[in-house]
């Protein structure tokens, strides 16, 4: 009898529909008309006219800001995501004019960042579809100075492109100050006439600095940056043709990345153990089947588990997805010594055998006590720390249910650069869960009092902890951080993770022989 879905997840997965079709309109109506009235073209609707007929786009990180600037920010103004163009996959990042007119924020640049790091671990073409306002002034200080702000997605565009990366952008708008480095350091540069600009310094700025007044058209126009700077490429007369004119460029890639056939024929998971939503965790104080759920996602639920009579508390299993083989970790209650110590086993096979890796977060943490640490916690999760590491193959991470304290670490979070790291709505995410946040915070609070402190002070501490831990673990927290690559639904996960194997699968290997430790 195959389970059925709770009604919270249904409820959960719904939710995430919703936010996701409302981020979809950009900064609002009012904003969508003004911009529509410039005879522009919608973010969403540029990138579906590069894309192959029939072809799916890998959004990613589209719930980035949200409820941050009050929620006037939506999917930080950005959308970035893997699609096939002209037989070749992309990365694409394209701005969003109505939001903000395409302005960088702290997320937005991280965001961008993000994208960029994908494309160059999975030896993408970058395609910019730029609109963009440079950065937002009033947070000058979270987007412009450091390494990891704006400076470094040009210094990430300079990079791959000198890798052999192709970097090309398509000006649809006004690209001012930082927004003119995007296609300024691109490979190619088409610009729309009319609406496409490119200046260091806009009108403006000009008049602040230097008092020549000049209109934007003559500053930095698409014709005068083709015939006469020499800053753009190709000139075009609507947003259809330089949508082509993308099209046809990277079709003159040459050989280019394709996406690598599975090495075995693709089979679906057999019917027997439903669909994943009906075992995603809602309840994450109580156990789930761990391995029905693993049975969901993999061909013919076909799983060849490692060590399954051994630290029962980590499931390893080699295993199919989309015909390309994978090893997976997934949690099955704390983890102990013994499991600690046959994941890094098992994580050094893959690495041998060159098959990447996923794993399914649903963890509370390594087990702590007396007979823990005397066993050797420490050393042994260390041991599994190591090896995630120093792993060679490609990583990828899903958060299922819980993800917390070190657990996070041992499990591939976000610190161990998985190639992908993807949410569920159900998903949690703290150094603790706020039950046992709350019991550790109030009793170090009735400790450093020795006893002064009123039942009603514990009491408040005790519910202003909970509250804090409840908001900081939720996924839309953490998404809108950029701490994950996006919130997916548990029933996309397969086809999720099917793209992701196709796009490592032919991905430089370190080939290197290395010994398989039974430590």
């Amino acid at each position: 009898m195959q389970p059925s879905p709770s009604a919270e997840i249904t409820e959960l997965v719904a939710q995430l529909r919703s936010e996701l079709k409302k981020v979809s309109q950009g900064g609002g109506e009012k904003m969508r008309r003004r911009h529509k009235e410039r005879g522009k073209l919608f973010v969403r609707d540029r990138i579906d006219l590069i894309l192959d007929p029939g072809a799916s786009f890998l959004e990613l990180s589209p719930l980035a800001a949200h409820k941050l600037y009050g929620g006037e920010v939506p999917a930080a103004g950005i959308v970035t995501g893997i699609g096939v163009v002209s037989g070749q996959p992309c990365m694409i990042i394209a701005n969003d004019a109505t939001v903000k007119g395409g302005s960088f924020f702290a997320e937005t640049v991280r965001k961008h960042s993000r994208a960029q790091e994908i494309a160059q671990m999975n030896r993408l073409p970058c395609l910019y579809l730029v609109d963009c306002g440079g950065a937002f002034l009033p947070e000058q200080d979270r987007v412009f100075p450091d390494q990891d702000h704006f400076g470094g997605t040009f210094w990430r565009q300079c990079q791959m492109s000198a890798s052999g990366l192709p970097q090309i952008s398509v000006v649809f708008g006004g690209c001012t100050a930082g927004g003119a480095y995007i296609p300024a350091l691109s490979d190619q540069v088409i610009m729309v006439r009319g609406t496409g600009r490119i200046h260091l310094g806009g009108p403006p700025i000009v008049k602040a600095a230097i008092k020549e007044e000049v209109d934007g058209e003559t500053l930095g126009g698409a014709d005068m940056h083709t015939t006469v700077s020499g800053v753009s490429d190709h000139v075009v007369e609507t947003e259809l043709e330089a949508l082509q004119k993308l099209r046809e460029i990277v079709a003159a890639f040459g050989e280019g990345k394709k996406l690598t056939p599975p090495p075995m024929l693709p089979r679906p998971p057999k019917a027997h153990d439903g669909e994943t939503q009906d075992h995603a965790p809602t309840d994450l104080k109580r156990p789930i089947d761990m391995r029905a759920l693993m049975r969901t996602m993999v061909d013919e639920s076909a799983l060849s588990e490692f060590k399954p009579a051994y630290g029962a508390s980590l499931i390893c299993a080699f295993a199919h997805i989309h015909g390309y083989p994978v090893g997976i970790l997934a949690n099955d209650g704390a983890l102990f010594s013994e499991s600690s110590v046959k994941g890094a086993h098992f994580i050094e096979l893959c690495d041998q055998r060159q098959i990447p890796i996923l794993f399914l977060q649903n963890i509370t943490g390594f087990m702590v006590g007396t007979e823990a640490e005397r066993g050797g916690i420490a050393k042994h999760s260390a041991k599994l720390v190591y090896a995630v590491s120093n792993a060679r193959v490609p990583k990828f991470t899903i958060l299922v249910g819980g993800s917390y304290g070190a657990g996070n670490y041992g499990m591939c979070g976000r610190g161990f650069r998985p190639h992908f790291l993807f949410s569920w709505p159900n998903a949690r995410i703290a150094t603790m869960s706020p039950d046992v946040a709350s019991m550790v915070v109030t009793e170090l609070r009735r400790n450093s009092l020795k006893g002064s402190a009123s039942e009603e002070e514990i009491a408040a501490l005790d519910a202003k902890t909970r509250a804090q831990f409840e908001e900081q673990s939720d996924p839309y927290y953490a998404t809108a951080r950029l701490w994950d690559d996006g919130i997916i639904e548990p029933n996309q996960t397969r086809d999720v993770m099917g793209l992701c194997l196709s796009l490592a699968a032919d991905s430089e290997r370190d080939h290197a022989p290395r010994p398989v430790y039974r430590m």
